[in-house]
């Protein structure tokens, strides 16, 4: 794939470290094997000469053979000429031009100490076990060469290494998602582990290269949401759509919070849409918050009135004068709000019918002072209201309705 392939400008010190991030089958490993071929012998757009001296390295020695140097994507199987010999007992990997790859292991730093490198190829880099010690004792070896270069080929975990490297601005960084490289894997695979895992964490980590981590003071872990599948979900006695409209409709402005939440009869809270829209028009977001409690028969809309005070309501019923809208009103902080729901979830007491990726996001970003990046939490409070409103009244007379 075109997006694989590394740019090079043949000045000393440019690009001298690239981080690819991928997902499971991206292509990461053949990425990396023809990197180290076209190293060897000085093929762009890989390199402007030929490199000598190289250091490989993975989780373990075996890792190395069995996937980097003789894997179904590796140095060997992709070689089209000039196949290098692997010396097993020297741990090296020997090209007729002289060129000499190492091998190393990351269960063992100390062997990185004191050899000499012009490039590396390090290889999942986010398994390593002294993942610190190994790349802090491999950046005093690479030393040869006129432009010393690394590659890194890794699915994503959230390593202080890993984060570092991604906030660095030297780093040329490169995304790959399983998709991009699906006419080279087996057929169905894609399917079989889309339909299990899509949208959820591993899912967007191992299929979408994406670095998921969680924010220690936020009232949602990523593990809780997990557990919050809804699995058999039956019977609603209730449904309500919760708006949390922006204060204006400028780019800038906060986004309009839109969820859905369903009250089983089980007393569970079953969120079944986030429908959240930003930058919006006043008449925009009502007209899809109106089309989200008709296609789910919703019983009324809640609306926050804080922000917009009965201008939210009244462009509502320009939308649909029939639609039943709730007003409901911030007497707390969004903190203090959040705090009952984040229980039910720990308790159980609420699940989600599907995925929602953007959602559980916010939910895991959320903490005492707000979002990390200062922006307003709008799919937390719309989740937050819908979720309120479903346990926090008495349902007078219900109406049994059939979700699944």
């Amino acid at each position: 794939m075109p997006g694989q392939y590394p740019e090079t400008t043949g000045k000393a010190g440019d690009g001298a470290i690239r981080l690819v991030i991928g997902g499971r089958g991206a292509g990461k490993t053949r990425l990396g094997a023809e990197w180290v071929n076209g190293l060897v012998r000085g093929l762009r757009p890989f390199a402007d000469w030929r490199y000598g001296k190289i250091a490989l390295v993975g989780e373990t020695l075996a890792e190395v053979r069995e996937v980097m140097i003789d894997g179904p994507s590796g140095i060997r199987a992709i070689a089209r000429r000039d196949r290098p010999h692997f010396e097993a007992g020297r741990r090296r990997l020997l090209w007729e031009n002289g060129a000499v790859a190492h091998i190393f292991s990351a269960e063992d730093p100390e062997s990185l100490r004191g050899p000499q490198f012009d490039a590396a190829w390090l290889d999942e880099l986010a398994k390593w076990r002294n993942v610190e010690a190994c790349w802090d004792t491999l950046q005093f070896g690479m030393r040869l060469g006129r432009r010393p270069s690394q590659l890194i080929t890794t699915t994503p975990r959230p390593l202080p290494l890993l984060k570092r490297l991604l906030a660095d601005p030297s780093v040329a960084v490169t995304r790959l998602k399983s998709d991009d490289n699906a006419k080279n894997l087996a057929p169905g695979f894609l399917e079989a582990v889309k339909r299990r895992y899509a949208g959820t964490r591993l899912g967007r980590q191992e299929l979408d290269g994406e670095l998921i981590e969680d924010r220690d003071d936020a009232l949602w872990s990523r593990r809780m949401l997990e557990q919050a599948d809804a699995g058999e979900a039956g019977e609603l006695l209730r449904i309500v759509v919760a708006v949390d409209p922006p204060a204006s409709s400028r780019r800038t402005s906060d986004a309009c919070g839109i969820v859905a939440a369903g009250l089983t009869t089980s007393g569970t809270v079953l969120v079944l849409a986030d429908r959240t829209l930003r930058a919006a028009k006043p008449q925009e977001w009502a007209s899809r918050a109106v089309g989200l409690f008709h296609e789910l028969q919703a019983d009324c809309l809640v609306v926050e009135v804080n922000q917009g005070g009965e201008m939210a309501g009244a462009v509502i019923r320009t939308v649909d004068a029939g639609v039943p809208v709730k007003p409901v009103r911030a007497s707390r902080g969004k903190w203090l709000r959040a705090e009952p729901v984040a229980a039910l979830y720990q308790s159980g007491r609420v699940r989600h019918a599907a995925r929602f990726p953007e959602l559980e996001d916010e939910m895991c970003d959320f903490g005492p002072d707000g979002l990390s990046d200062g922006r307003s939490p709008d799919r937390v409070d719309a989740l937050v209201w819908a979720v309120t409103e479903l346990t926090g009244e008495r349902i007078a007379r219900p109406r049994i309705r059939d979700f699944m």
